[in-house]
Order: structure tokens, then C-alpha cells, then sequence
């Protein structure tokens, strides 16, 4: 079956659900203060998974927004990947007991690669690595840091880990609403084998199918994208994206 995954975000900052412009954690807007009500809201409206963000926790290198995420899974029976201050073994498998379907880990897979082999050894297929980039280069520790790694060399590392998907993201278009990076994305997805899930920009329907164009629609190369404040701006229905991307 061909189509990509529609991942609706949830970004948490102090219990809240809110959207960022470039990874700016002052430059927040505020779209609710019930996340397990806004989980719902997505699954109502036909999504069949959850992105959700710990963004204190990225910073923090801890998770920060328990109360928050446990209200999503409270609230919710899709699936919702995880990522925010995930930073070791005994977090990774606290948010996998607790009913998360898939961990992230970022900062930790920059840092400590030996980490996700162990965490897919572990929980095969519950694992993936988010690549936030900068000008192509990996950032980290909420995008505080920009690291001379370049965000191919990253994935490439994980080629044989197992890893379930990268999700990749260009900072500079976050939250910015002027489309994806298609050209990085689609040029990472090309030399690696591992599937990858387009991250940072979408502004409209029109984003969307330029990327089931570019990516021919396969599952494999791309394996979904990431949409945040479109959504919660109403620039895109969740209907008509879920239909443009299954088709």
C-alpha cells in the first residue's frame, strides 16, 4: 500500500500545547492548555499517529512534561512517538511500559550512538533518531547547539542499528510555514535505507503533495511528514491532507 503518514505535532512546553519559529523557545505560540484534549481532536479527525515534543525535556535533558504526555496516552489508542530529554535506557523503557509506541532520540544520538543500538537491540521497531539540521549540520540539546556533524553522517551511522524511521528536520523552516527542505529531505532519504519522516515548514496542502510528488509516493524513501502549525492555524484540514496522502 503506497501513501505517506500524516504525524499531527503536540509540542509541550509547561504543560502546554504550543508551536515554536525555529526551535525559538521564546517565540511560542500557545494552541492549548489541555494536550490530552488536543490528542484527541487529531485522532477525531482521522490521524493514525502522534508526534509529541518534550521541548523542556530537550533542554532540560530530561523529561519535563510527564503529566502532559501521560494525558496523550490517556486520551488517545493511536499510536504517538515520543521525543524530548529521552537520554537513556531507563527513560526509553519508563515511556515504552507507559504506553508510548515509538521513542526518539536526538540528542542522545548524537551524542551517544552506542545508546539507540542497544535501545533497537532491545525494543526492535519502537526506536527512532531525530536529526534536527542546521544549515545541514546536526543540532542538539533543544537546537541550543549546532554540532560540525553533517546530518547524512548521522543517519549513515545507524544504517545497520535497526532503527525504525529518521525523522528529519530543517530548523530554519520550523514553524515558519514556507514549506519543507525538500531537496535535503528527499537527498537524505536517497542514501540511506532506513525511512525517513519530513520534518520542519509545511504551510499548506500544496507542501504536501509537492512531497508525495518528489518522493513518488513510496514508503520506504518517505515514510511521512510532520505538520504542526498549519494544522492548528487551519491553513490545512486534516481530512483533505489524510486523503492527498493516502491517494
Amino acid at each position: 500500500m503506497g501513501g505517506l503518514t500524516l504525524y499531527p505535532a503536540i509540542d509541550l512546553k509547561d504543560g502546554q500545547c504550543v508551536r515554536l519559529r525555529r526551535g525559538e523557545m521564546a517565540d511560542a505560540t500557545v494552541y492549548s492548555d489541555d494536550p490530552g484534549a488536543q490528542a484527541k481532536v487529531w485522532q477525531d479527525s482521522g490521524c493514525r499517529w502522534l508526534h509529541v515534543v518534550d521541548l523542556n525535556g530537550a533542554f532540560a535533558g530530561q523529561s519535563e512534561n510527564a503529566e502532559a504526555v501521560r494525558a496523550i496516552l490517556a486520551s488517545v489508542t493511536i499510536p504517538v512517538q515520543l521525543g524530548g530529554g529521552i537520554r537513556d535506557m531507563v527513560g526509553i523503557e519508563r515511556w515504552l511500559v507507559a504506553g508510548v509506541r515509538r521513542v526518539i532520540l536526538g540528542s542522545a544520538a548524537a551524542k551517544n550512538p552506542q545508546l539507540v543500538r542497544d535501545a533497537c537491540r532491545s525494543w526492535p521497531g519502537r526506536v527512532a533518531v531525530g536529526i534536527d539540521a542546521r544549515d545541514g549540520y546536526v543540532a542538539t540539546e533543544g537546537w541550543a547547539e549546532t554540532s560540525t556533524m553533517r546530518a547524512l553522517d548521522l543517519a549513515l551511522r545507524f544504517e545497520d542499528a535497526g532503527v525504525a524511521a529518521i525523522i528529519y528536520t530543517d530548523i530554519a523552516r520550523d514553524g515558519m510555514l514556507g514549506g519543507l527542505n525538500l531537496e535535503q529531505t528527499l537527498d537524505l532519504a536517497a542514501q540511506i535505507s532506513t525511512p525517513v519522516i519530513a520534518s520542519g515548514g509545511v504551510g499548506d496542502l500544496a507542501d504536501l503533495a509537492a512531497l508525495k510528488a518528489a518522493s513518488g509516493g513510496r514508503r520506504g524513501l518517505i515514510d511521512g511528514v510532520i505538520v504542526g502549525r498549519a494544522l492548528y492555524d487551519g491553513r490545512i484540514d486534516p481530512a483533505e491532507a489524510l486523503d492527498l496522502l493516502a491517494a
